[in-house]
Formats: structure tokens, sequence, C-alpha cells
């Protein structure tokens, strides 16, 4: 029994779930995992968030309790042990809005129609103290992965990335700049939850969100909607879109500009997240994801408000052809699974 596992047992042995079947449940691109407990017909998840590999138990139960006060479905936390990095929760189920709608693909409208008012409804609420600001550069800069990341995977050089920065910065300044609201930043298919038992927006069950910070109104709709693992259906987010501009008091055309530019700059960070789990984490099963988001990036860039960062992304970012991505694949980390 390696010593994680151990220190595990302990708190759960101190909670009063010693005696509970254990099964994994999920694993994240973070060093974060989740087991599923089972005891007496109950059932309640452990969250094993390794000290200092960045993701803070304590950031989760803040956020946590910010969006279960304005009435959303995030998991009631049961037990806590922030020191060793342990968090035993609700389970809310298993039906990912991903598998909900793969096997039932006319619910896809009607769940994310949910999801964006969830959106709506917390971005009318103020966000917790505290949280992490960003500049339009410091998001300029993050997306820069783009070029540290992806294009060394598939060139192997270490290209200046000085004007995209300046040019991703400078669409970030004129369009997506204004007032911050609460984002939980990874609001997609795979972190929520059909909670069919609960009505209105409290029939949305929402998972990993302790990286929250503040954010532009429209980052995570571009999440929910430009989904790095599946296609959502082109007609239903151009209608989310527009009720979400419409809902939020914004001229839908603006709206649609500030949508492409925070789109551009997810794809590229997520093209280079992507790059560096697989050289550093070994994690090779993002790699087959880089088509789509390489195909959200391009729509994106194609807004006539990014032309100049769709000239440099030209020029810095090689397109995702097959021998690309198994330039990229033969350079995964040794743990590659």
């Amino acid at each position: 029994m390696n010593d994680r596992r151990a220190a595990s047992n302990r708190f759960l042995n101190a909670s009063g779930w010693g005696d509970a079947t254990r099964a994994f449940l999920a694993g994240d691109a973070s060093d974060r995992s989740y087991d599923r407990l089972t005891r007496a017909g109950e059932t309640a998840v452990l969250m094993d968030a390794p000290p200092g590999t960045g993701d803070d138990p304590a950031a989760f139960i803040a956020i946590a309790r910010h969006l279960q006060k304005i009435g959303l479905s995030a998991p009631r936390l049961l037990a806590q042990n922030l020191d060793q990095g342990f968090l035993l929760l609700e389970d809310l189920g298993d039906a990912l809005f991903a598998h909900v709608v793969k096997t039932n693909p006319e619910r896809e409208a009607s769940l994310y129609s949910s999801a964006a008012q969830v959106l709506i409804h917390l971005q009318a609420h103020p966000a917790p103290p505290g949280l992490p600001n960003l500049t339009a550069v410091d998001w300029a800069e993050a997306a820069a992965f783009a070029v540290d990341w992806y294009a060394y995977a598939a060139t192997g050089i270490r290209a200046d990335k000085t004007a995209f920065v300046a040019a991703l910065a400078k669409a970030l300044s004129l369009h997506a700049d204004g007032p911050r609201v609460l984002i939980l930043r990874d609001f997609h298919a795979e972190n929520l939850l059909d909670l069919p038992e609960r009505s209105g927006i409290r029939s949305v069950g929402l998972l990993d969100f302790q990286l929250a910070q503040m954010g532009q109104p429209g980052y995570d709709l571009v999440s929910l909607l430009q989904d790095a693992r599946r296609d959502v259906s082109p007609d239903l987010a151009n209608r989310l879109v527009a009720e979400f501009a419409a809902a939020t008091g914004r001229p839908l055309a603006d709206f649609q500009t500030e949508y492409a530019v925070l789109g551009a700059q997810r794809a590229l960070r997520i093209l280079g997240v992507f790059a560096r789990l697989c050289l550093v984490g070994g994690k090779s099963g993002y790699v087959p994801m880089i088509p789509r988001v390489w195909a959200q990036l391009q729509h994106n860039l194609s807004h006539p408000a990014l032309a100049d960062l769709r000239s440099i992304c030209t020029h810095l970012l090689p397109p995702p052809t097959a021998g690309v991505l198994q330039t990229i694949g033969e350079k995964c980390a040794p743990l590659s699974r």
C-alpha cells in the first residue's frame, strides 16, 4: 500500500467511512482524483488533492459554499483534512451531461439551456471576495501556452511569442475587458451533472470549480459551448449565445465579438495544455482532442476583430495534421497512458 492510500484510509477511518467499499471514480488533467465510497446503501465521494500540486481543497470548499448559498447544486462537504488534501463530499451521481447526451441526444438542448441559465444566475450575484483577477495581458500570456508547448511539441522550435501576446492582449483589451464576474473556468459537459430530482437551476450539478476566479462574462459560456471533448450543435450554440447576450443586457454583435476573442484565448491555451500534458505528464489521451480544439480556434479567428492574431497564429502554429499529431504523441513522457 502506498503512502497516499494509507493516509486516505486514515482519513476515512476518522470520518466514519473506514468500512466503506471503495472504487475509483475519476481523474483529470491535474493530480487530483476521486473515489466513490459505498456503505449500507449510501454513497460519498473522496477527493484526493495531494498538497503542493496546485489544487487547494480550501478553495473548493469556499466556492462550493458560495454556490450553495446562491441556490446552486455544488456537493455538500461531509468531512475534511486540508493539511493532507482530502475531502469527503456528497455524491451527486454519475449522470454527467456528456454521458446523458451521448445516450439521449434529444436532451442536449434542454440540458445546455439549463446550464446557460446557471451561468446567468451565477453572474447576477456578487462574487466572493479575494479571487484572482487577471489583466488582459495576463490572459494573453496564459494563452501563449500554444506557442510554448503546442508549437514546440510540433516543431521542436522555441518561437518568439512577443507579437502573439501583444495581438491577443490588444483584442482582449478592446473587446473582452469589461467588468468581471465569477467564472468557474471548467464549465463543460464532463463537469455538469443531470439531477432530475431537483428543480430549475438546481437540476444542474456542478463539479471541478476550485480554480474559480474573476473573469469575463462570456468565458464560461465558451467553456460550455466550445467543448474540447464533444461537439455541440451549432444551432444550439448560436441560440444560447443570443439568449445569454439578451439576458445579460449586451448588444448581440458586441457579445459575439467578446465570445470569439475569449474563444480564441481559451482554445489557444488548451492546445498548449494538451501538448504539455503529453510531453510532461505522459497523458497521451489528450492528443486526439487537439483537432477539435484547432477547429474551434479557426472558427474564432475568422472574426474580423482577430485578423492580426489570425495572421500571427498562421505563422507560428502548424495545423494538427496526422503527421503533427504523431510527432507530438511520440514525445509523450514515458509514463504515457
